[in-house]
């Protein structure tokens, strides 16, 4: 058993209160959160058995047994999948790198009017349409670029990003997903790895053990040609480990802005 599942059970339910769950908090609690021998009592379960579970050192549980947990410490089915591929001895195979089809990139150059990425593991982008570069800072030099890299290691990254906080939580939270979806891929590893080693904040996050995969919603930056630009994303999975990503203006966004970015890209075109 991975030592990855006592890690994230033990953050999860340190996010959960007694009072959450109709527990006395009692005076003298040295722990945040629930006790393991709360969790073990709400899920149906003995004291041993989810110290066991906690430890790496229980048989391979049930899927009811994880679900009741899972009840427990108030999981979403984004985190409570990321529970049972944790759990599950038989881990999926790490996924060959991906190969960039012609077709994929011939589709983004199509969707002329909005800025698209292919995005691969590891938030890497594997290609932009002429917006999509437009949209990009200057601190995302090529060929190999990582939006969770820029995140928490470009220095423009906190006046870039509107809601930086925002923004690194929900980064870290998606790489959270994909890393338990393929724990063996070298790749994620030694980019956790790098940006625990360069960043607090990114290393404080991750042991929080959050999980979310979010397909849809707002982006707000401050675009340095641009300026403000309030942006709905959306994401298009094409593969099993590769996905689209498009951008168009929000109801709010200033149309001189987007006029700025589409004369931006258009000076990026002439100068390639």
């Amino acid at each position: 058993m991975d030592s990855h599942l006592g890690r994230f059970l033990m953050a999860r339910r340190a996010q959960v209160t007694p009072g959450e769950r109709g527990l006395p908090a009692g005076p003298r609690r040295r722990v945040p959160g629930l006790r393991r021998e709360e969790v073990a009592l709400l899920a149906g379960v003995s004291v041993d058995y989810y110290i066991r579970l906690e430890q790496g050192r229980a048989e391979t549980p049930s899927l009811n047994v994880l679900r009741a947990v899972a009840r427990v410490l108030g999981l979403d089915p984004i985190a409570q999948e990321h529970l049972f591929r944790l759990a599950q001895p038989d881990r999926e195979p790490e996924p060959e790198r991906l190969v960039i089809r012609r077709g994929v990139t011939d589709l983004l150059n199509a969707m002329s009017e909005v800025p698209a990425f292919l995005a691969g593991r590891g938030q890497e982008i594997l290609y932009a349409n002429l917006l999509g570069e437009a949209l990009l800072p200057s601190s995302y030099p090529g060929p190999t670029r990582n939006a969770a890299s820029h995140v928490f290691l470009s220095p423009d990254a906190r006046s870039y990003y509107v809601d930086w906080h925002k923004v690194a939580e929900e980064t870290v939270a998606t790489l959270r997903h994909e890393y338990g979806k393929y724990p063996g891929d070298a790749f994620l590893k030694n980019l956790v790895a790098e940006l625990s080693a360069a960043s607090s904040e990114f290393s404080e996050l991750w042991e929080q053990h959050d999980v979310q995969l979010k397909p849809s919603g707002l982006l707000r930056i401050h675009h340095p040609i641009a300026g403000r630009l309030n942006l709905n994303y959306e994401f298009l999975i094409t593969g099993e480990s590769e996905l689209i990503v498009t951008f168009r203006p929000a109801g709010d966004t200033n149309s001189e802005a987007w006029a700025l970015l589409e004369d931006h890209a258009k000076s990026l075109r002439d100068s390639s």
